[in-house]
């Protein structure tokens, strides 16, 4: 284990301060069992707004950021864990309240590691990271429902970034109609190649008072929140399901009971921080196997290095990323 090594760390208290690559020791890190040497990471929209100050995420400073990594278990004084076994953690705390996987080495405790599914690398974990495992869990949240095919198309909001593209892939491979939602027209060959059968513009969302929209959606997966997470509470089908991922588009959500009492809609909140740890090495097992994306690389948009991170978070918040950025240490 190297005495030195690099870290990109955040300095935000009360209020943003800095973030860039500093030099650590172990002793800078927080508290664990398991100390692995990270070898990717992943850029999730949390991360961006992590380390730009464009949004208050960590809850102690100063922390290292990313919210995932995989690599290899250097030391574990925990029986649960030996060295040389490929691992990850996502989600749990990281760049919240415990250093992330920004960082040569992180040290963590052993509750939170997942042992490399079968049918992955620690490469392909971090193309899935905590954007695909949230897919994998809002359609599982879908699945225990009673969410079918035959119920009707699915509508993925957000559909070009990280999770909406897991999401559309998934929800193809299970035999779902997927109707993607984007603004971005230069995207729609990818969306399609991901296995999108129509693509709709957030124009087609209707803001009004109206209690009821016609029904049109079996369920859907929504990364936006705001206006359109209401019209969607209007507009699914009679016992359809929504999945409440995300709020892009704003945290309020103005719509009335009747949807869920005249039709009997589902809105079912999904978060990966704090996925309890069964569900979370369950859903990951899954990915590895039945889950597994088949074109996996294809939604991988670009390597970057730690050097390279504000640039990536930028490109992130600007809507210039389509699918993944996986973070190379």
């Amino acid at each position: 284990m190297q005495e030195t090594f690099k870290a990109f760390r955040i300095h935000a208290g009360k209020e943003f301060e800095r973030a860039g690559i500093e030099t650590l020791t172990l002793d800078d890190l927080s508290a664990g069992d398991v100390v692995i040497k990270v070898e990717y990471s992943s850029v999730n929209y949390k991360d961006a707004l992590a380390g730009t100050g464009k949004g208050k995420i960590l809850r102690t400073s100063p922390l290292n950021g990313g919210i995932d990594l995989a690599g290899t278990v250097v030391s574990s004084t925990s029986e649960k864990f030996q060295a040389g076994q490929q691992v990850l953690v996502n989600g749990s705390g990281l760049s919240e309240v415990h250093d992330g996987g920004y960082s040569e080495y992180a040290r963590v405790p052993a509750d939170w590691v997942v042992t490399i599914p079968t049918g992955l690398t620690t490469h392909t974990a971090m193309i899935i990271g905590t954007a695909g495992f949230t897919a994998a869990l809002a359609i599982q949240r879908l699945l225990d429902n009673h969410q079918t095919p035959e119920h009707g198309p699915i509508l993925v909001t957000g559909a070009s970034g990280g999770v909406g593209s897991f999401a559309i892939q998934l929800l193809t491979q299970l035999n779902y109609h997927v109707v993607a939602m984007t603004r971005k027209q230069d995207q729609h060959d990818y969306l399609v190649s991901l296995g999108a059968q129509e693509i709709i513009s957030p124009d087609e969302v209707q803001v009004d008072s109206a209690s009821l929209h016609k029904s049109r959606w079996g369920g859907a997966i929504d990364n936006l929140g705001g206006d359109t997470l209401a019209w969607l509470t209007k507009s699914v089908k009679p016992w359809g399901n929504i999945v409440s991922i995300g709020m892009a588009g704003g945290i309020n959500v103005e719509t009335t009971a009747m949807p869920f009492i005249l039709r009997g809609i589902s809105l079912l909140g999904v978060t990966s921080a704090a996925c309890p740890q069964s569900l979370r090495k369950q859903i990951w097992n899954k990915l590895g196997s039945e889950l597994l994306p088949r074109n996996i690389d294809q939604i991988c948009a670009a390597e970057v290095k730690l050097e390279e991170l504000t640039e990536a978070f930028n490109a992130l918040l600007q809507g210039s990323i389509c699918g993944r950025q996986v973070v190379c240490l």
